[in-house]
């Protein structure tokens, strides 16, 4: 016959160990509860895009709305294919615009400057996240996009004319107006994130290698940079999402146009935009179910980002480790 043992608690209450009391058991519950109805929440919108959908699936398949380019309310010709172009073209010049500007802030206020000027430099730009998004667009509408029509799109067809990205008239709006904007918009909170982020390398790692002979920039990239990896692709990715979800400043600024095409300087349209402009004015079930499918595939493409992030973020971990 085998003796069965009791394990004592580590706390040395007498109880068993692995057994809380009922007010532990009662907030585990609790906190399972509320991380449960996010996940409840979330398919519950997932159903209600579904659901109303259907009078666009029952008359399109998804996939002909996915890669259909036509967008037409009057005859119910409905395609996916530009607005989601003009999101992913309208974020990716986002990103490749904002994050070198981020970056340079978040090292240049935690590694370079001096300690009194460093607060000088980082809080008006975290008060940018302050301003609303119709401020950003009235701004781009009146200021900025005159200033690209007549200065930066010029110039860039000047120099750079023989590329696809920068051919076509100078209008001002478009996917070139609408990813400076979201850059501007996304800057803040890519800047506060990796900021925080380089804080926590420790300063002994820095300072053995400004010891061994390293520059300050060499300390930086040897030192800095490989430690706050992971963090830093995290705020990249914060911000990615955000400019994806990104409506009223885009709107005002990127033409409104359902079209594709490779120029930058061509006016677009953006799966937020598009839903804002026109899901008070649909009055036929197939145009609500239109503008329900690109709501749904928004929630998709952040999905995806999301879950990619967690992989990139896993890998980026893993090769650390590996490293060390």
């Amino acid at each position: 016959m085998t003796e069965s043992k009791t394990v004592a608690s580590p706390l040395g209450d007498g109880r068993p160990a692995g057994v809380g009391n009922r007010g532990d058991r009662v907030w585990n519950a609790t906190l399972l509860g509320f991380g449960g109805a996010i996940l409840v929440l979330a398919g519950l919108i997932v159903v209600i895009l579904l659901r109303s959908s259907q009078p666009l699936f029952a008359q399109v398949g998804f996939l002909q709305f996915l890669k259909g380019t036509a967008w037409n309310p009057v005859t119910d010709a409905f395609g996916a294919l530009p607005f989601i172009y003009g999101t992913l073209v309208t974020s990716a010049v986002a990103i490749v615009l904002a994050v070198p500007v981020a970056l340079g802030l978040a090292l240049f206020s935690t590694q370079l400057a001096p300690r009194p000027l460093a607060p000088l430099i980082t809080v008006p730009v975290e008060l940018l996240a302050a301003i609303p998004s119709v401020v950003y667009g009235l701004w781009g509408l009146f200021v900025m996009v005159p200033f690209l029509r007549t200065h930066v799109e010029p110039l860039l067809q000047a120099r750079f004319g023989f590329l696809p990205l920068f051919q076509g008239p100078p209008i001002g709006l478009g996917y070139l107006a609408g990813g400076v904007i979201l850059a501007i918009m996304i800057l803040p909170t890519v800047s506060a994130v990796a900021t925080e982020v380089i804080k926590t390398v420790p300063v002994a790692q820095t300072e053995a290698a400004l010891a061994l002979g390293a520059t300050r920039w060499e300390a930086i990239r040897l030192a800095v940079l490989p430690y706050s990896r992971k963090g830093i692709l995290g705020a990249v990715l914060l911000g990615l999402g955000r400019a994806l979800g990104e409506t009223m400043a885009v709107t005002m600024v990127i033409g409104n146009s359902p079209s594709i095409s490779a120029s930058l300087f061509a006016p677009g349209y953006s799966l937020p935009s598009v839903i804002a402009n026109e899901f008070s004015e649909a009055t036929t079930a197939t145009h609500v179910g239109a503008l329900t499918a690109l709501a749904l595939i928004l929630f998709g493409l952040t999905l995806l980002l999301n879950a990619a992030a967690r992989l990139l973020m896993r890998a980026t971990a893993g090769k650390t480790i590996k490293g060390t």
